[in-house]
């Protein structure tokens, strides 16, 4: 063979070669791609998912519930213990009740309760507020647990999943051998139920800091308008 019909071979195979290798390329690019929707993800979580879909659903009524009821329970006149002094100092107790009751706070049930002892002993009109003022926390505390006790299980079922999908993954290499399609259905368990998990004990645990949070405020206003109170009962007995 001579050196001119090696270069023209070289001149006709190379050109090939590289219209083969940018067809090839061409084919890849224009060739659609595979993406996974969000639900497609969720399904491949497996049973796990439908405890985790209704803890999902309980975070979020019960965090908009009390959230409704503590931001109601906030909302207070900034001149309702005013109000309730004036009344007090002009003798009109009956007066001071009403206004109690028309406002329908935490803080204004405490001083009502407060008002209508006010002809008992001192100690005893403040263990009565005391003891309110215990009834309307827990009113508001009412269905805070369950958010920490789905902050606590939700991550569990998590990693429950993760059992299941190493399970899942060894079972199909056992009988179908290794290969990527055999071990991807136990990761996607595995993944999909962790990041799950994950995510709502984490949404849970914030909902329920922010929450125990107004309603430390709400025992704050109720304590220092108790305070203010019994002050001025104190003063007006001297």
């Amino acid at each position: 063979m001579t050196l001119l019909t090696i270069l023209l071979q070289a001149t006709t195979t190379v050109p090939n070669a590289v219209a083969d290798s940018l067809a090839k390329a061409g084919a890849a690019t224009t060739a659609p791609v595979e993406k996974i929707s969000l639900f497609h993800l969720l399904m491949e979580g497996g049973a796990l998912m439908i405890p985790l879909l209704l803890c999902s659903v309980i975070l979020v009524y019960v965090f908009a519930e009390r959230w409704m009821a503590i931001r109601k329970a906030s909302v207070i006149d900034p001149s309702f213990m005013a109000r309730i002094k004036d009344q007090l100092e002009s003798g009109n107790r009956e007066k001071a009740i009403a206004t109690c009751k028309s406002v329908n706070t935490p803080v204004a049930r405490v001083i009502e309760k407060g008002v209508s002892r006010m002809d008992k002993p001192l100690e005893y009109v403040e263990k009565s507020m005391e003891n309110t003022g215990r009834l309307e926390v827990y009113q508001l505390e009412k269905n805070l647990s369950i958010l920490s006790t789905i902050a606590g299980i939700a991550p569990i079922f998590g990693f429950l999943g993760t059992i299941a999908g190493m399970i899942i993954l060894f079972f199909n290499v056992q009988h179908q051998g290794f290969s990527l399609e055999t071990i991807a259905g136990g990761i996607y368990t595995k993944m999909v139920t962790s990041a799950t998990g994950l995510i709502i004990g984490l949404l849970a645990y914030m909902g329920y800091a922010y929450l125990n949070t107004q309603v430390n405020k709400n025992v704050n206003r109720m304590e220092a308008a108790s305070a203010e109170f019994l002050d001025f009962v104190q003063d007006t007995t001297k």
